[in-house]
């Protein structure tokens, strides 16, 4: 089930707001389960069942490790066993095929593919797992006792899907005890509609303009450069507009997910985008993979070699594609040679960094979309004109015209300049007051958009439904 769909937004949830709101708050966590499960399985019947045992081996390694705390020689066992069938599953289920394919290409063998179904949200709710049992290990969180309350934490729908990666320690406190307000109410709504209004009327008009252009038998330089600048932004609105609606949700039932995503594409630097896109992400790999194998704080060949383990893993993580493990092995590249000359970086002007910044991420984005390394190469060859096809045609200029006005409002929005003019304009009384008139008027006339989209069954996927 999607967040951007008519049964989610006027069957599922309503009912669920209704019995959440109507039991008292001991039972709600039970809501919370029983609803999520429900969202899982409609979207996902035949793997229910892995997520509820995976929540299991989570729930009782939490319970071992802290029995486990006073062992001096065996502490780290159960750890280590949650470690091992947490990423095991994920191995077995995402890569399984890439494995089988590749030792059949190196070795000549003929192994069958298993052809397994990717469980939906499976990299999301496996890393929160693993956060859980790691913190309770280094003793920076309490071992839950309830299973109910770990497996609500785990399964709990507004994040299942795609995340954000939240951390037990985030809304630790939250399971057991957590404020509802008409406040949080209120926020929680209008960040919903405006993470689905991304979604739907930007994620999926540029979505369209990607497959119009892909589909285009009439190839020219200029249009791969389109293709990779509003699959760019498509990416942006698409992801961080599930992350809005994931905040909203998480809001209105009492639970403060952390930011997803800070404007990325304002960013001066590699390092800086990456502090500012998938923020859970980034910081997962930091704090359970980077830092422990010795972040910065080790010499130089060592510390390349940790950058370099983390974005092959992060590229991984993505997709069981080489296409993905190159686009991580690129940042690497990117991100170890900024670091090394972040003093000469620094001096030059703001605008030519951040237009360095625009380039590399635009053919990074170009590895991210393709179907294979074949066609990252098919694309990039087109990007630098050495494909033998013109710059432009009147096909490749009739969709720009056609596609104009999104791509400006698009670009425009992917930056903080209309929430500062808001801002700004609310410092004074008078539009303050005009501004809290008009938003809820806003946030209607959205919704009505949105739905009339919905209804009209236009373009509607979801990308991270890949990874």
């Amino acid at each position: 089930m999607l967040f951007s769909s008519i049964s989610f937004i006027y069957y599922f949830l309503p009912v669920v707001l209704i019995l959440y709101f109507l039991v008292p708050h001991k039972q709600k966590n039970f809501v919370l389960l029983v609803a999520s499960l429900f969202f899982y399985f409609y979207g996902e019947p035949v793997y229910s069942a892995l997520m509820v045992l995976s929540s299991l081996s989570g729930y009782l390694h939490g319970l071992w490790i802290e029995k486990a705390k006073n062992w001096k020689k065996y502490r780290r066992i159960p750890l280590i066993s949650s470690i091992v069938i947490a990423i095991g599953v994920l191995l077995y289920f995402k890569y399984a095929d890439f494995i089988i394919e590749n030792v059949n290409w190196l070795f000549g063998k003929d192994t069958s593919l298993l052809r397994l179904t990717l469980p939906l949200g499976i990299s999301f709710y496996t890393f929160q797992i693993l956060s859980y049992t790691i913190d309770v290990y280094r003793g920076t969180a309490q071992v839950q006792r309830s299973f109910l309350d770990f497996s609500t934490y785990v399964s709990l729908f507004p994040q299942l899907i795609a995340g954000p990666i939240v951390r037990y320690t985030t809304v630790e406190a939250e399971l057991n005890c957590r404020t509802h307000s008409w406040k949080n109410c209120a926020y929680g709504i209008n960040r919903f509609i405006i993470g689905l209004s991304k979604k739907i009327i930007l994620a999926n008009t540029l979505g369209e303009l990607g497959r119009l252009l892909s589909e285009s038998n009439q190839k020219t330089v200029l249009m791969y450069w389109i293709l990779a600048f509003a699959f760019m932004l498509q990416v942006y609105f698409d992801f961080s507009g599930y992350s809005d609606m994931a905040i909203g949700l998480g809001r209105i039932f009492g639970f403060k997910f952390l930011e997803n995503f800070n404007y990325p594409y304002i960013s001066t630097s590699i390092s800086e985008f990456w502090r500012r896109w998938h923020i859970s992400l980034g910081t997962w790999f930091r704090d359970y993979v980077y830092i422990p194998m010795g972040g910065s704080r080790v010499g130089k060949i060592k510390w390349i070699r940790n950058i370099i383990v983390v974005w092959f893993l992060t590229g991984f993580w993505h997709g069981a594609q080489w296409n993905f493990i190159f686009w991580g092995l690129y940042f690497a590249v990117l991100l170890t040679v900024e670091k090394l000359f972040m003093s000469v970086i620094e001096k030059v002007p703001a605008l030519i960094r951040h237009l360095y910044v625009l380039c590399f991420l635009t053919i990074s984005f170009v590895f991210f979309n393709a179907d294979g390394m074949g066609k990252v190469v098919e694309n990039l060859k087109g990007m630098v004109g050495i494909s033998g096809i013109p710059f432009i045609n009147k096909e490749t200029t009739y969709y720009l015209r056609s596609y104009m006005v999104v791509l400006v409002i698009s670009a425009i929005s992917a930056t903080p300049l209309f929430t500062r003019a808001v801002n700004k304009l609310k410092t004074n009384k008078k539009c303050e007051r005009l501004l809290n008139t008009i938003e809820p008027l806003v946030h209607v006339l959205l919704m009505l958009v949105v739905t009339a989209f919905l209804i009209d069954g236009s373009f509607n996927p979801f990308l991270y439904f890949r990874f």
